[in-house]
């Protein structure tokens, strides 16, 4: 298709969304996936590109969209991550943090138990008032992964890896970018959550606002992915707030089911979202420097839900009694790891 019929083919797809109340109606899956490739291609105009990100920010995206999206974007992803042996997908895409990733220390708790996780993300805020993923990253010893064999070499030694959107695909990455001359999130923030890169047969998603939690585990149905749990965590990452109970939609094969995790902490007396964004407190919980009762809760919480997830655990219960024997002897599981 030539780039003048594709830039045709984009706008019949916008009056498709854009024609008002009555007359105009959401992408198939399959429109979705049409739209994106054009995009992605190279072959959409700049004004069309702002103008769908906005009129779907504005209308709603839903489940048929995403996965349309995320399928366009899957083919056209810079790495082969096949045959890696990832069990576990993390997406990490909320990009102001403005408390720590201490989910970072989940998924090395769960990793050191033989789960092999990729994570993926942006570059993320960074300055006062702000705790991004990668210099928390740095002070753990993870640097971003620069190909397939880097991910190869950190899975195997230390059963976790990080690659940045910018390496797995650029031109997602540049999408995100528009954020700043549009001014709001955009559907982009949403469906690169769904990439699941390696096809990891298991995926741990935030979201920040609860009606995303259904929506996107919807999407991961039509996607195909056999196991997922969606709840609403920590500036939209993966990440249990200990202090309530946390919702998750819970992706298992064709079905999803809703499952209610208990507070880990009575909601008081407990810092939590007023902390020290220095990058090395992560380090410093990690081995025992510091003591503090939120975020240790938050890292066994969440290290639970990963630990049911990938089948480690029956129940909740279950997996929470794991998670906090996994912390209890964590140090010692470092130390065993080839």
């Amino acid at each position: 298709m030539g780039q003048v019929a594709a830039a045709d083919r984009l706008a019949e797809l916008l009056r498709v969304v854009g024609r008002g109340p009555t007359l105009s109606r959401s992408l198939t899956q399959a429109e979705a996936a049409e739209a994106m490739a054009t995009i992605l291609d190279g072959r959409a105009d700049r004004i069309q590109i702002g103008a769908l990100l906005l009129l779907l920010r504005y209308r709603g995206e839903t489940a048929e969209e995403l996965a349309g999206f995320a399928m366009a974007a899957r083919a056209r992803l810079r790495l082969d991550l096949s045959g890696l042996g990832i069990d576990l997908d993390w997406p990490s895409y909320a990009d102001r943090h403005r408390q720590q990733p201490w989910f970072l220390l989940a998924a090395r708790l769960v990793a050191q138990h033989g789960i092999r996780i990729l994570i993926h993300g942006v570059e993320g805020a960074t300055g006062p008032g702000y705790a991004s993923t990668r210099p928390a990253l740095a002070a753990l010893g993870i640097t971003p992964a620069s190909g397939r064999d880097a991910v190869a070499a950190d899975l195997d030694r230390q059963g976790l890896a990080y690659l940045g959107l910018e390496t797995l695909c650029p031109d997602v990455d540049a999408l995100l970018a528009l954020r700043p001359l549009l001014g709001v999130r955009t559907v982009v923030n949403s469906f690169v959550r769904a990439l699941n890169p390696a096809a990891a047969p298991a995926q741990m998603q935030g979201v920040f606002h609860p009606p995303y939690r259904t929506l996107q585990a919807a999407a991961a149905q039509l996607l195909g992915q056999p196991q997922a749990a969606v709840f609403k965590g920590g500036g939209g990452e993966a990440q249990r707030n200990p202090l309530k109970p946390c919702a998750v939609a819970r992706v298992s094969g064709p079905d999803i089911i809703e499952q209610s995790w208990p507070a880990l902490l009575p909601d008081t007396d407990h810092r939590w979202r007023d902390e020290d964004l220095a990058p090395g407190r992560l380090a410093a919980l990690w081995q025992g420097e510091i003591d503090d009762p939120a975020p240790t809760a938050a890292v066994i919480g969440t290290a639970a839900i990963a630990l049911q997830l990938t089948d480690h655990a029956k129940t909740p219960a279950e997996a929470q009694a794991l998670a906090e024997r996994l912390w209890r002897h964590r140090m010692a599981g470092q130390s065993a790891r080839p």
